[in-house]
């Protein structure tokens, strides 16, 4: 169960979505959702424009609701096989047959065991990435792993070594910036992360919700720290700067499992903000999209307090 209160690590930016103009927006002119039904090999993860959806059922079935308008690729790994990457029509909708072939190359078996350890076993984790960039010392995806999981870690350093090795390979993937944008984060260089965040978006012609959620993290923060030493002025523009990057990130995130932290965190700063109306909208959509996670009793309870609140006499 979640409390009122959200704690928020630099852990939040993997799991890390709405234009800038804000979810209420969203309510003038909705976009008719879409749904796509994956069928695949049974626990095969799926993900759309690099957002990890979920992982499919033991038919091989996943269905994803409300889908982003604009979905451009599909990405589909199950353990065994070869990862499959292809694009996905503008507007496609309905069932979409993906076929995987099983695969023998030792680099793509470590590295699909290093992404199943991640949130098992860390240091095993690091040791299949590191046995998988041995066997392919060109291998991207193998870097990317190992930086975030260093970073995890709180090893900054090497962290920064393989991130190097990834951007060598792919000098303009928004993945890569993204993770320099979050290490220079944590290393108290936020006009440096602000720069390589925004330069992310850039590189993902728009689309990055992991870099538009550090933005709004990191703006966050500075409202708190305004906020605290009485510039509320600060304050107040800290927190829309925030609140229209998380609102960017969880139109993009969809009905992804990643944008239910967004959703909470975007709540609670219109709260802050006293936008009653759009955090009801916001929390409303949430139980729209994510009706049966074990937040949605919390999230109705916010509902219910806010109402008590706007009810209130000024």
């Amino acid at each position: 169960m979640i409390t009122r209160r959200i704690q928020i690590t630099g852990s939040v930016l993997v799991i890390l979505v709405a234009t800038a103009i804000g979810i209420s927006a969203q309510a003038k002119s909705p976009a008719p959702p879409r749904s796509i039904t994956v069928i695949t090999e049974p626990s095969a993860t799926v993900w759309l424009d690099g957002v990890r959806y979920g992982v499919t059922d033991d038919k091989g079935r996943l269905t994803v609701t409300s889908v982003p308008s604009g979905t451009r690729a599909l990405r589909v790994r199950a353990a065994g096989y070869t990862e499959v990457r292809k694009p996905l029509a503008t507007g496609f909708r309905g069932d979409l047959i993906v076929k995987l072939g099983k695969t023998t190359d030792e680099a793509e078996l470590a590295y699909q065991s290093a992404e199943d350890l991640t949130t098992v076993d860390r240091e095993k984790a690091i040791g299949e990435y590191q046995r998988a960039v041995k066997l392919r010392p060109k291998y991207f995806e193998a870097y990317i792993g190992l930086a975030r999981a260093y970073s995890d870690r709180g090893d900054i350093e090497n962290a920064h070594k393989s991130l190097q090795s990834a951007k060598r390979l792919r000098p303009a993937d928004p993945e890569g910036t993204v993770i320099e944008g979050r290490l220079l984060k944590d290393g108290g260089e936020e006009d440096k992360a602000i720069a390589a965040f925004k330069r992310a978006i850039t590189q993902g012609r728009g689309f990055q919700p992991e870099a538009h959620t550090g933005l709004g993290l990191l703006y966050k923060d500075r409202a708190e720290v305004a906020g605290g030493s009485g510039n509320y002025d600060a304050e107040i523009a800290a927190y829309a700067e925030s609140a229209k990057h998380l609102a960017v990130a969880a139109g993009q995130l969809g009905s992804s499992p990643d944008a239910m932290v967004v959703y909470q965190i975007l709540g609670l700063i219109y709260e802050r903000q006293k936008k009653y109306k759009e955090a009801i909208a916001l929390y409303e959509n949430f139980l729209r999209l994510f009706p049966n996670s074990s937040e949605a009793g919390a999230v109705e309870s916010f509902i219910v307090q806010i109402k008590k609140q706007m009810a209130e006499p000024q």
